[in-house]
């Protein structure tokens, strides 16, 4: 489930969220607009997120974490929280109380009165700058000392309960109450341990019984629903020699490395037997889901062709396929090429299954997605949802398997829909100005919501069935991670539309200044959202903390242009072969609009953008000098060498003409950039990370060079590190503070083009503040 991203700190203030809170009256509304403040870049910075959420087996109480970050050191603390789904937010306390250490995953044993958790509370402190060890319990080796920790919802102490060589990694409770199972031990060496619930439940000791010794070690891991089997997946073999070269510190990193494939195995618990399930070397199974009955496994395998795997495009090879546990017969279910499916999902019955994918499965191809279905036992596959024009998948099912609800965009909101099985017909459920997404939990039935909107940070909510979601009163409000957006003013935020030059009605999210009055004209950013198969929503602070800037006096737009996702099929598709023309005339357009309508002053404006909208950025650069200043984020210059240097080649070769650059290079660098870099005028500012697998660096140097030498304002800023995202909080408050003091020198004509003062001032400010300590989750007036 995704969930939030949210604050601590010495800002905060006793009040629930105000577009939350009941009205108080008048004169109390007055006096809290008129103590409110502007957002800032720090406060971002401290948001707190609320997330693992784990309702108990009655439905009554949920179990959830809230981390604080520490921007200064790159690392978060977690602590786990409980609350009542009936009396919601009120009734939340705080279990665990660490400062330096985390506790992560909850989740409650099979009889509801206790829990287990994992927690790094006795291994020794980590580096400065090592992260959260919340975040790495997840991966392989138990490599963050996680160990496992019993508690009880009514306080006390916790009691550990494994003693794990490096640690435990992951754990999972059996259905029949017996076995509570760990993974742990070095990575490609990690095994399965089974400790007793009726031992733990006593406060016995339990001794942990090793359930595996398998010689590649354990990787994914799941129950059969009936407790009788475990399944996982393994790798065939383990190169010796590539663990011992790593380890003597020959780190070269090879492209498309040869790695071994990986098969199904099961565990049968009553004998503790291992027998493994695929055979076929031609395959490697990547994850598996398991049907109701226990009869069934449907899993994903990818080709082992070492450039089929590895690669950002591998899931348009994998295929899936079908196992009968009883017979151990495998049936292949897809044989598409270049089309990407989901996991498969089975009924509640255990008797039909399905998955989502193109609407198109003879090649590559961006339609929406549809979801197909059959009975397990056999027969055609049936297209759901062809009259629904956007995309639909497989979220969870009702009981009686006869609806199937999922999570889709709607224009610039996130809705709860659903498909008939039976008929195919995609109905709406929610219609909620913001995002809204729902889960079910497997246990209790109970229904889990997330929800933001733009005065309001992401919080969980609960209704107890899905057919009363549609209504708003019967939402009980269950986190409320970050009760200081009450003191902050932010700008009034909107839907909006308009007409693009051929004709197309485009929409997209604006953003008014704090404090905005009409006739007034205000300085413009142009937020771009990358993808560019996405868009910017109604949601709390989008568009690169686009309410700080309207704390500054800027109206901002988020145009979701031409190769958006949620305006439907054709909109989303209408940049393929002609990729930027469309989406520029489009954002152009948006900004005419708001100039026609007297709010911008066309004559101090700024765009900005990262990936794809460092993309357009680009091209804008290029194309027009209407603007004062651009910031250009992880955006390409040059198509014909972006496409050997990134890890993502087939949808841009889709997005370019469906041809690879060596048949057609015209085709490659007439959408480029910088074929058209002599026509640049405006002041740009390039921020890349520079080991971006994505957008690679160079393309943010081929454009730094062009612009140099031309004798165009420019400054690259290149970040350390392997992601296409700045990984630092430390370096993203630097890149956000630095672009808006270019924004601001160049638009609006005050300030300097970058000062380091204005960055290390932000550490005086949380210094005055008194520092970043934690609180208590909730704070309730």
């Amino acid at each position: 489930m995704s969930l939030v991203r949210l604050r601590p700190a010495a800002l905060l203030v006793a009040a629930a969220v105000t577009s939350l809170a009941p009205a108080a009256g008048a004169q109390a509304v007055q006096q809290s607009a008129a103590s409110q403040r502007p957002m800032t870049w720090l406060d971002i910075q401290h948001f707190r997120s609320a997330g693992s959420p784990s309702v108990s087996p009655d439905g009554r109480w949920m179990l959830y974490t809230i981390s604080t970050p520490s921007w200064k050191d790159a690392s978060s603390q977690t602590d786990i929280h409980l609350v009542s789904t009936e009396r919601g937010v009120a009734s939340s306390r705080q279990l665990t109380f660490t400062a330096k250490k985390n506790e992560t995953q909850p989740r409650w044993a099979p009889d509801g009165t206790w829990f287990v958790f994992l927690s790094n509370r006795d291994a020794a402190a980590p580096a400065s700058g090592a992260g959260s060890a919340g975040s790495a319990a997840a991966g392989s080796g138990g490599a963050a000392g996680n160990q496992l920790y019993l508690m009880r919802p009514d306080g006390g102490e916790a009691r550990k309960i494994t003693e794990a060589t490096p640690g435990v990694s992951t754990f999972a409770f059996s259905r029949d109450g017996r076995w509570l199972v760990y993974r742990a031990g070095r990575p490609t060496q990690e095994q399965l341990f089974a400790l007793s619930i009726a031992d733990l439940a006593a406060g016995r000791d339990a001794e942990p019984q090793q359930l595996t010794k398998h010689p590649t070690g354990v990787g994914l891991w799941r129950f059969s629903p009936d407790a009788k089997r475990i399944y996982f997946v393994t790798a065939d073999t383990v190169d010796k020699d590539e663990r011992t070269r790593t380890e003597k510190r020959f780190t070269v990193a090879i492209r498309n490395p040869v790695t071994p494939t990986s098969s199904l195995w099961a565990l049968d618990l009553d004998g503790r037997r291992t027998s493994r399930l695929t055979n076929d070397t031609s395959y490697s199974v990547t994850d598996f889901t398991i049907s109701d009955d226990s009869r069934w496994v449907g899993f994903r395998a990818l080709p082992s062709d070492r450039y089929s795997r590895g690669i950002t495009e591998q899931g348009i090879h994998s295929n899936l396929y079908l196992l009968d546990a009883t017979t151990n017969r495998t049936e292949k279910l897809t044989g598409n090429s270049e089309v990407g499916e989901s996991a498969l999902s089975f009924s509640p019955d255990s008797k039909l299954m399905a998955y989502a994918a193109s609407d198109d499965t003879t090649g590559y191809n961006m339609k929406n997605s549809r979801v197909y279905v059959r009975a397990v036992a056999g027969g055609p596959w049936r297209k759901l949802g062809e009259g629904f024009d956007g995309d639909v998948s497989v979220g969870f099912w009702s009981r009686d398997g006869r609806t199937i609800y999922f999570n889709e965009g709607i224009r610039a909101t996130n809705q709860v829909l659903a498909v008939d099985v039976g008929t195919g017909r995609v109905r709406q459920l929610t219609s909620v100005q913001g995002v809204v997404s729902a889960d079910e939990d497997e246990e209790s039935r109970r229904i889990i919501l997330s929800y933001a909107d733009p005065k309001s940070p992401q919080s969980l909510f609960t209704v107890p069935t899905i057919d009363r979601i549609a209504d708003r009163r019967a939402w009980v409000q269950l986190t409320n991670a970050n009760p200081q957006v009450a003191e902050i003013a932010l700008g009034e935020e909107e839907e909006i539309t308009w007409t693009s030059k051929d004709g197309t009605k485009v929409g997209g999210v604006l953003v008014k200044p704090v404090g905005y009055e009409p006739g007034r004209r205000y300085p413009l950013i142009v937020a771009i959202h990358g993808g560019p198969a996405a868009a910017d929503l109604l949601t709390f602070n989008g568009g690169y903390g686009a309410q700080v800037y309207a704390g500054a006096g800027y109206a901002v737009i988020k145009p979701n242009y031409r190769g958006s996702t949620n305006y439907g099929e054709a909109f989303k598709n209408g940049i393929v072969g002609n990729y930027f023309p469309p989406g520029y005339d489009d954002i152009m357009t948006g900004v005419d609009h708001l100039v026609a309508q007297g709010l911008v002053d066309s004559t101090r404006m700024g765009v900005l953008g990262w990936s794809a909208g460092g993309h357009w950025s680009n091209w804008i650069l290029t194309h027009t000098d209407r603007f004062k200043a651009i910031s250009s984020g992880a955006g390409t210059s040059n198509w014909i060498s972006m496409y050997a240097q990134s890890d993502v080649q087939r949808n841009r070769q889709y997005y370019l003409g469906n041809k690879l650059p060596y048949e057609d290079f015209d085709a490659y660098w007439n959408q480029s950039p910088l074929k058209y870099i002599a026509a640049a005028k405006t002041p740009t500012m390039i921020h890349v990370v520079e080991g971006d697998p994505r957008v690679p660096s160079p393309q943010s140097v081929e454009l730094h060079m062009a612009l140099k030498k031309l004798g165009v304002p420019t400054e690259l800023f290149m970040y350390p590190g392997n992601t296409h995202g700045i990984p630092d909080p430390r370096n993203r408050l630097l890149k956000s503070t630095a672009e808006m003091m270019w924004m601001d020198h160049y638009v609006r004509g005050t300030g300097a083009k970058f000062a380091w003062r204005d960055v290390l001032k932000t550490l005086e400010e949380e210094k005055a503040a008194g520092g970043a300590a934690p609180v208590a989750a909730e704070a309730i007036p």
